[in-house]
């Protein structure tokens, strides 16, 4: 029972349509989670250098790949009534099914904050692990200089830790590339740590 006084509404889910017509006339972004509409918070300094110098790393590659990349804006959707912005999308497989999102993605890069750790590591990670096209997902943190990766084996998922040091590289899915922690976390502020190493297991 709910206390008298109080006032009970009944939860209307969105459907997808709903949904997009209803973004588009929002101030703030959204994300739709199985129905459900979640306001996002706004982004530090951090997250938004590391995003960009993300981006500028993997723009070029990309493009010469013929893959498109996206950062922040654009959304994904997995399955009927999920919607998600992930920082960096990177989609390498056919024509874009719609104005306003992608459902294909060959990478996923989510920049981790105290705020989005708990969505980022369980929600958001089991359900892109469930995308056939998935080939990595890269978790960024954005209070010290570490970078996790779930990496696509064969039928299987393997996870990598790096952490630390300027010249420690980071294997970047579907661009066949290494880039260095140094360059993801250059201007940040954040300080190198000399006791990094890389860690891997099957997951």
């Amino acid at each position: 029972m709910f206390p008298m006084g109080h006032a009970v509404k009944a939860l209307r889910t969105l459907s997808a349509g709903e949904y997009l017509a209803w973004e588009e006339t929002q101030r703030e972004r959204h994300e739709l989670v199985e129905g459900v509409p979640h306001a996002m918070a706004g982004a530090s300094r951090v997250h938004n250098l590391l995003v960009g110098n993300l981006y500028a790393l993997l723009r070029p590659l990309a493009r010469a790949r013929g893959c498109r990349l996206y950062s922040e804006t654009v959304k994904l959707r997995i399955g009927e009534s999920t919607f998600y912005y992930p920082d960096l999308m990177l989609v390498c497989a056919g024509d874009p099914p719609h104005a306003y999102y992608e459902d294909q993605p060959c990478l996923l890069i989510e920049v981790v904050s105290q705020a989005t750790e708990v969505i980022d590591r369980r929600e958001k990670l089991s359900r892109y692990l469930g995308i056939q096209s998935l080939q990595g997902y890269l978790l960024v943190d954005s209070r010290t200089r570490k970078v996790e990766g779930f990496l696509r084996r064969g039928e299987g998922w393997v996870y990598a830790l790096w952490e630390g040091v300027q010249g420690k590289t980071i294997e970047v899915p579907c661009l066949g590339i290494h880039i260095s922690m140094g360059q993801i976390y250059e201007d940040t502020g954040i300080p190198e740590d000399t006791g990094g190493q890389l860690k891997t297991d099957q997951i």
